[in-house]
C-alpha cells in the first residue's frame, strides 16, 4: 500500500506547457505515473510528450478520468488553478509553487476541507511511492519500495534523507513534503494519521525544522501511535527572527526553535536523530 498516490493515481498537470512543467512531466512519466491530461489556458488542442492539453480542468475531465492534479503555476494564479482542480473533483492537489499569497492558501485549504480534497503544499517537492507513482520532483528513480514512511516540511531535507536511506538499502512506502510556506494544506499530524493506518508502513520518519508549531502538535499525536516514530529537526543554531531558507522557517518571539521541538518530541516517545547517519542507524534498529 501507500498513502495518497499509487497505481490508482490518474494525474492532470496544470501548467504542463511551461518549461518546468514539461521537464517534470517527463520525469513523472519515467517514474511510472499515469498522466492523463495537461491543462494550459490558450494551449488547448496541443500535446506535450503525447499527453493531450486542454484549456481548463473542466474540459479535460470531459474526456479523462482523473483524481489528482499538480500545479506548476505562477504564485498569483495558484488560487484560481487550485479552485478549478478541487471544484472538478480532484481529491489530491499538489502545489509546487512557493510564496503563494497567504490569504490565497487559506482560501484553498478552506475549499479543500469543504469538498474533501487533500492539498499538498504550497512549496512542496511533491510525493512519491516507489514503483507506483511520483507526483512532483522527489528522486523517484533512486528509491526502492519498503516500510519507511517519511513526512517532511523541507524539500531539501526529504531529498537528502531519501538519498541516505537508498544508499543503505532502506526502502520506503511513501515520502511526502508538507510544504515550506507559512501555511500548508495539511500538517504533520494529518500525515502521521495516514501512516498509522497504512499496513505497509512499519516506521515513520518525521523531518522538521525551525518555525511554526507543527512538530509540537505532532508530538501529542505520536504518544497515541502504535508505530515507531523517528524524527530529525534541523536549525539548532538558527538565530531568532531570521528566515532560514523559506517562509515557514523562522523563529518568532521565542517560539519555533529546534531545541524546543526536539524536547517535546523526545517526551512524546519519538526517537530523535542528530544527523543523517544517526537517522539511518535509528531506522535500521527499528525495522
Amino acid at each position: 500500500m501507500s498513502i495518497l498516490v499509487g497505481k490508482e493515481t490518474r494525474l492532470i498537470v496544470q501548467g504542463i506547457t511551461g518549461n518546468w512543467g514539461q521537464r517534470q512531466t517527463l520525469n513523472m512519466l519515467e517514474n511510472g505515473t499515469s498522466i492523463v491530461a495537461g491543462v494550459s489556458p490558450g494551449r488547448g488542442g496541443t500535446e506535450v510528450l503525447g499527453i493531450p492539453v486542454y484549456d481548463t480542468v473542466s474540459e479535460a475531465m470531459k474526456y479523462h478520468q482523473a483524481n489528482t492534479s499538480i500545479l506548476y503555476i505562477p504564485a498569483p494564479a495558484v488560487k484560481e488553478a487550485a479552485f478549478e482542480a478541487i471544484e472538478n473533483g480532484m481529491k489530491v492537489v499538489v502545489i509546487i509553487t512557493e510564496n503563494v499569497p497567504l490569504h490565497d492558501t487559506m482560501k484553498i485549504v478552506d475549499m479543500a476541507t469543504q469538498l474533501d480534497a487533500w492539498v499538498i503544499g504550497p512549496n512542496t517537492p511533491g510525493i512519491v511511492s516507489p514503483g507506483k507513482a511520483l507526483v512532483g520532483f522527489l528522486p523517484g528513480a533512486t528509491v526502492q519500495p519498503g516500510g519507511i514512511g517519511i513526512v517532511s516540511r523541507s524539500g531539501t531535507l526529504a531529498i537528502e534523507t531519501l538519498r541516505f536511506l537508498s544508499e543503505n538499502g532502506i526502502g520506503i512506502s511513501t515520502c511526502c513534503g508538507i510544504g515550506g510556506d507559512l501555511v500548508s494544506g495539511k500538517s504533520h499530524v494529518d500525515y502521521l494519521g495516514l501512516f498509522e493506518k497504512d499496513v505497509e508502513t512499519r516506521v515513520v520518519v518525521l523531518l522538521g525544522e525551525i518555525g511554526g508549531n507543527m512538530e509540537e502538535a505532532a508530538s501529542e499525536y505520536i504518544q497515541k501511535m502504535n508505530k515507531t516514530v523517528i524524527s530529525m529537526i534541523v536549525g539548532r543554531t538558527a538565530p531568532p527572527g531570521k528566515r532560514m531558507g523559506h517562509a515557514g522557517a523562522i523563529i518568532s518571539q521565542g517560539s519555533g526553535s529546534a531545541v524546543h521541538k526536539i524536547e517535546v518530541l523526545k517526551r512524546a516517545g519519538a526517537k530523535v536523530a542528530d544527523e543523517f547517519w544517526h537517522l539511518v542507524k535509528l531506522v535500521q534498529e527499528s525495522q
